[in-house]
Formats: C-alpha cells, sequence, structure tokens
C-alpha cells in the first residue's frame, strides 16, 4: 500500500485534465459527450474542470465513450475515489494502480517548475543512462521491456523544455551531493554532469548547485520539493492553483493551500540565493565531471 497526501483539489483537477484529453482524443465536442452519457454541458464542464467529485461508475462510462484503454479506465476509477475523500493522508496502492504517475500529469499541465533536489538528478535533466540506472534500482523485479517503457516516458517529459510553443520555465537547485553520487559509474556520471551545462544554454532553464561549503540551508530542513505553476485564464488569473510535490519512497505529498505555497516558495528563494551563481554553478560542473573522467 503506497501512502500519498493529497488536497482533494488535486485529484479532482487530475481526474479532469485526463478526462478532457480523453475527450479531445477522441474528437468529440463538450455537446457529443454529453448527449452520448445523457448529461448535461454543465455537468461535462464541472468534471473537466474539477470542481466535482466523481463516482467510478460514471468514470468507468466516460472511458467506455471516449474509448480509453482498460489500464487507464482502471487508474481513473481509482482516481475518482480519491475525489471524495475528506482526509489528509489517502492509500494509493489499493485503488490506483502504481504505474499511474499523478505528477506526470501535473508537469505537463505547469508553465513553470521550481525544484530543489538534494541526491539524485531531477527527471526532466536526467540522460537516458542515468534515467535507466534510476529505474532499475528503484524496480529491480520488473521486467527490462517495462523498465525501458519507463525509461521512454521520462525522456519523452524532457520534451517540455524545448517545446517551440510556451517551454517549460525551470529553476533548479542541487545539492552538491547530486553531482558526487557515482550513479552509474563514472562514465555516466560525465555524461550526465555535461548534460547539466548543456541545459543551461537553454533560456527557460536556470540552474544553480549549493555546495557544502553553504552549511545548513532550507534544502537541509525540507528535503527536496517541486513547486509548479499554472497557465492564466483571459481574467489573468491561474487556471490551477500552484501546487508543492514532495516526492517519498513509498508515498507522494501534494500542497495547494496558499501558506503552504508560500513556505516553500520562501524556502527555494533562499536555496536560490545560497547556492553558486550561473559561473561558479559552471565552473563546479566542468569540475566534477573531468574528475569523474578521469
Amino acid at each position: 500500500m503506497v501512502e500519498t497526501a493529497i488536497g482533494s483539489t488535486v485529484p479532482r483537477r487530475q481526474l479532469g485534465r485526463h478526462l478532457r484529453e480523453l475527450r479531445n482524443q477522441a474528437r468529440l465536442t463538450v455537446r457529443a459527450a454529453s448527449t452520448a452519457l445523457e448529461w448535461s454541458d454543465q455537468k461535462i464542464w464541472r468534471i473537466e474542470t474539477g470542481q466535482t467529485s466523481m463516482r467510478s461508475l460514471d468514470v468507468e462510462a466516460m472511458c467506455r465513450v471516449y474509448g480509453a484503454d482498460p489500464e487507464l479506465t482502471q487508474g481513473l476509477m481509482g482516481l475518482a475515489k480519491e475525489t471524495k475523500a475528506r482526509g489528509w493522508w489517502h492509500a494509493y496502492g489499493d485503488v490506483i494502480p502504481e504505474g499511474f504517475d499523478l505528477f506526470i500529469g501535473l508537469e505537463g499541465a505547469a508553465t513553470s517548475l521550481r525544484k530543489y533536489t538534494a541526491d539524485l538528478v531531477p527527471g526532466l535533466a536526467q540522460t537516458e543512462d542515468y534515467a535507466r540506472t534510476v529505474i532499475q534500482k528503484h524496480s529491480p523485479d520488473v521486467a527490462a521491456d517495462e523498465i525501458e517503457r519507463r525509461v521512454h516516458v521520462r525522456l519523452a517529459r524532457q520534451r517540455s523544455l524545448t517545446r517551440v510553443s510556451a517551454p517549460l520555465a525551470v529553476e533548479f537547485v542541487l545539492s552538491e551531493a547530486v553531482l558526487r553520487q557515482a550513479v552509474g559509474g563514472p562514465d555516466v556520471m560525465a555524461a550526465q554532469l555535461a548534460h547539466f551545462l548543456h541545459l543551461m544554454e537553454l533560456p527557460n532553464v536556470s540552474l544553480r548547485v549549493a555546495p557544502f561549503t553553504v552549511g545548513l540551508h532550507h534544502g537541509l530542513l525540507t528535503g527536496p520539493f517541486s513547486i509548479l505553476r499554472f497557465p492564466v485564464n483571459g481574467d489573468g488569473q491561474p487556471t490551477e492553483p500552484p501546487t508543492v510535490y514532495v516526492e517519498g519512497f513509498t508515498g507522494d505529498l501534494y500542497l495547494d493551500k496558499p501558506h503552504e505555497v508560500e513556505r516553500y516558495d520562501q524556502a527555494f528563494t533562499s536555496l536560490w540565493d545560497a547556492a553558486l551563481d550561473t559561473k561558479g554553478t559552471q565552473d563546479i560542473l566542468r569540475n566534477a565531471a573531468k574528475e569523474f573522467a578521469q
């Protein structure tokens, strides 16, 4: 059983996003979908904008009309059960398949991401060999073809950094430990550190390293975290509230209350200010890469 702490708005938003994408993929208008389901247009709109909880049977009916595959249907039905939860901690292992990644949906919808990581390279910045090493270690009993599928998914996510239309704006702060962990061996790490330097050339990617010499900093208190922000509508209001994501080994934490997001924003700003500037970060990356290449 995987425990996930998640405000009820997050699963509603995620479910609505998935169902909207399925409807669009099926080339159905809201009117056509509501007619097929014998619902009102307003009900479809409320579901797709995450404003209402849902029954799993209703989700199953929508997936059937939209032609969703069985695995995705089961994942969305499990997510529907979470839209009614009022408590803070929710068990996911029993209702949502392990491979159904909530964070990927949030990341794909976001316009900006602030991320601090303490030990491992962020998924959006991993090379193929580094990603494969991490995924194999995390899931040692998974078949080789499934490992490769997960590697492919991780690499596909990185297209958000280079897409022509509105690439994801990213700020990374890495602990120096990320540079020193010999994940996959010296060759893999040397290539990974070179990849960081390449990413820093992108106008939408900013990266800083917090060296060991900084001493006690906010990242040591918070642990790794991400802050995601989303597009604004015609009135200048965000289509979804900013969300903090904290990944754990057995579960994940999602926070979207304003005061919670503000606390993490303050922590990230403190980390950013304490880390090396662009030139200092480039220098430490090059030096670490040279050490692995020797």
